[in-house]
């Protein structure tokens, strides 16, 4: 496996990407959606653990610059923007699958995307875009949708949810399932009923914040991204 770091641009700002290969000549890629801190070690080594698997892994940037948050206060400052305008992060998305699909080896009908808390809600607003995708993975994401969106979702969706998550409460899951079911997308919703905000983080240890990691729900949501992701290239 080798990795690279990949610029690519929207408009006049550029953003910087990681990309980690797989052993192979010719593979479906998967990119990464980083949580509100922006794209870190973290996310790099999901990229890292998909490229294991087989597929091109590439942790994006959102924020430009591979700009990083190092607080509370800074990881909103840099989250809430994009939270409050919706276009603006569906173009940043958009940027970042246009360059994984012009990446040398790249498969280009057999692109999936999997993003975690902030890039949860950020995978799922790539599939809500229109984009031509195989599927769409939200690890403790946000869920709620938005009016910008009017394209059909043509991608299959999943979306992992802690039943003790506070900051996803039950109208963004009501609203998700409605939206789903009305654009008759191919989607599933997995629920962990002892799990909280980022229960796939192993730094995660603030209840009182609603972050707390699970072993168990780590573990079992990897499971069905990989056995997910089999599916959807599977189609292609």
């Amino acid at each position: 496996m080798r990795s690279a770091v990949i610029d690519y641009t929207v408009g006049s700002k550029k953003f910087v990407g990681y990309a980690a290969y797989p052993a192979a000549e010719a593979y479906p890629a998967v990119i990464v959606a980083h949580a509100w801190g922006g794209r870190d070690s973290f996310a790099e080594n999901i990229a890292d653990r998909l490229a294991e698997l087989g597929y091109l892994g590439f942790a994006l940037d959102m924020y430009g610059d591979g700009k990083k948050g190092d607080s509370i206060e800074e990881n909103s400052a840099l989250m809430q923007p994009l939270i409050d305008d919706r276009e603006e992060l569906a173009a940043r998305v958009i940027a970042a699958h246009t360059a994984v699909s012009g990446l040398p080896g790249v498969i280009k009908p057999k692109i999936a995307i999997c993003g975690y808390c902030f890039g949860g809600l950020v995978a799922l607003d790539l599939a809500r875009s229109g984009s031509s995708l195989c599927g769409s993975a939200s690890f403790h994401g946000f869920l709620h949708g938005s009016d910008h969106f009017t394209s059909v979702i043509s991608a299959k969706v999943l979306a992992m949810h802690g039943m003790q998550d506070p900051m996803v409460g039950e109208d963004q899951i009501s609203s998700f399932c409605a939206e789903m079911t009305q654009k008759h997308v191919d989607w599933q919703l997995h629920v962990y009923g002892n799990a909280m905000h980022a229960f796939t983080n192993r730094q995660a240890n603030d209840p009182a914040f609603g972050t707390v990691y699970s072993s168990d729900a780590d573990r079992r949501s990897w499971q069905l991204l990989t056995d997910f992701l089999r599916e959807v290239f599977a189609d292609k």
